[in-house]
């Protein structure tokens, strides 16, 4: 393999070294992103149930859903000794350094392409006013930083959730690497639990796959200047190459992790070639016909109807319509001529709720909920199937939020312009379509 390390450094890239789960049968081995099913706790006890002690990535996270629980320190310290154990014992396998290209089949769409490779964290900045090449599309909420932090501060492995989309209007790159390891036999390939489908990854390390990889991205890169904001900088026009879909919280902690290793490590003169200076993560084209963007709901606790409804009343031109059920106000939100609309869900009772708002739903809705919760980020929720929140909303003192359904056309443009949208804005898909964690790649 050619050393192809300067043309990556300006595309904010390096080619890993990808660990892979040993043996034939991996079925136990991928489990969901840690951020999905955070209000069912029957979930992630299946999941356990499913494992079975076996090797499993299960033991290399903390699903979000546990964070509230005590023995957090316990949990974490368990976690880097799996990942400390499964090295000593040898169960991985090293295909050597390579991307991977993988294919995910969901229970709604086949064949959803990806990259995995390893990105720049020098090159990544989550905050509002920053323009980096690889940005946050969401707001970063800072209190939900520290626990992952945590856990991957002096973690030896990573796992990738991550999904970072590019702006190929023309679906040159994925496909044509469909192509190009067609005739090969995969690295993996295993269905994923809980019904969420399949997936296959292809090791692509060969000199000409690269270059070709290399090519498509550097087109990708030179049309990006000044093609989402036409503001000129001392720097002039600016590149926005990746924009981070999904997992921008694990992305923004390993960000931190790695600014916390420069200041330790000032001087030494190796501390920016560390393998925590990067991070893992599947790259997606934004137009694949297999992602769909879906709203992330809200769920509001310690409140009744007639509050979760005063509550939304400072939208200019608000209205308020009763539904009878879920039903009625599925479809009165799918009518809606509005701007914006939201539906209300508590106590077994439903509204629709409009408004002359414009812009992406959450730009209105947010700034309203973060009053009512303030900093007590625990009295709200985020919940990503409509079927879910409906379910949860009628326990007792809790609301639920329906949002309308999000365009994903304009999200280089907007965020380009604008900044972050408000955080969890958007979800690529449903809960069972989000990254199974497969690969690893050695940290320390």
């Amino acid at each position: 393999m050619n050393n192809y390390s300067n043309q990556l450094k300006k595309l904010g890239l390096e080619i890993p070294s990808i660990l892979l789960p040993g043996g034939n049968d991996i079925h136990k081995w991928p489990v969901i992103a840690c951020d999905q099913f955070t209000q069912d706790r029957g979930y992630w006890e299946k999941v356990k149930e499913i494992t079975d002690s076996a090797p499993s990535t299960l033991n290399l996270i903390f699903p979000e859903v546990f964070l509230s629980d005590s023995g957090a320190a316990d949990r974490i310290g368990n976690i880097h000794s799996a990942m400390r154990r499964y090295l000593q014992e040898g169960f991985f396998s090293e295909p050597g350094p390579g991307f991977i290209y993988v294919e995910r089949d969901t229970p709604f769409y086949k064949k959803r392409r990806g990259l995995i490779a390893a990105v720049d964290l020098e090159q990544y900045d989550w905050a509002g006013d920053a323009r980096p090449l690889i940005r946050c599309t969401e707001g970063t909420v800072e209190d939900r930083l520290p626990p992952r932090m945590d856990i991957r501060r002096g973690a030896p492995l990573e796992l990738p959730h991550v999904l970072l989309l590019i702006d190929d209007d023309n679906d040159s790159l994925l496909p044509s690497l469909g192509e190009r390891v067609k005739n090969t036999a995969p690295c993996y390939d295993t269905q994923l639990m809980m019904d969420s489908g399949n997936v296959k990854g292809w090791l692509i390390n060969k000199d000409d796959d690269i270059s070709f990889i290399i090519k498509k991205i550097e087109e990708l890169y030179s049309r990006s200047f000044g093609r989402y904001d036409d503001s000129i900088t001392a720097e002039g026009k600016l590149p926005f190459l990746f924009a981070a879909g999904d997992g921008n919280h694990s992305l923004a902690a390993a960000k931190g992790i790695w600014e916390e290793y420069k200041k330790m490590n000032k001087g030494k003169g190796t501390e920016l070639s560390h393998p925590c200076r990067y991070a893992l993560a599947e790259i997606e084209n934004i137009y694949d016909p297999a992602i769909q963007f879906e709203p992330i709901h809200r769920l509001v606790f310690d409140i009744g109807f007639d509050d979760a409804v005063s509550l939304l009343s400072p939208l200019p031109d608000f209205s308020c319509r009763l539904a009878k059920d879920n039903g009625e106000l599925s479809q009165l939100c799918a009518a809606s001529t509005a701007a914006n609309c939201f539906g209300i869900i508590c106590e077994g009772r439903y509204a629709l709720i409009q408004t002359s708002a414009e812009g992406i739903a959450t730009a209105c809705l947010q700034p309203l909920l973060d009053n009512y919760t303030g900093k007590n980020f625990r009295l709200i929720d985020y919940i990503h199937d409509g079927e879910e929140l409906f379910r949860l909303a009628n326990e007792k003192n809790r609301a639920g939020i329906l949002l309308p359904p999000v365009q994903k056309t304009s999200l280089f443009k907007t965020v380009g312009r604008l900044g972050p949208l408000p955080r969890k804005s958007f979800s690529m898909g449903y809960s069972c379509e989000k990254r199974f964690y497969l690969e690893c790649r050695k940290l320390f």
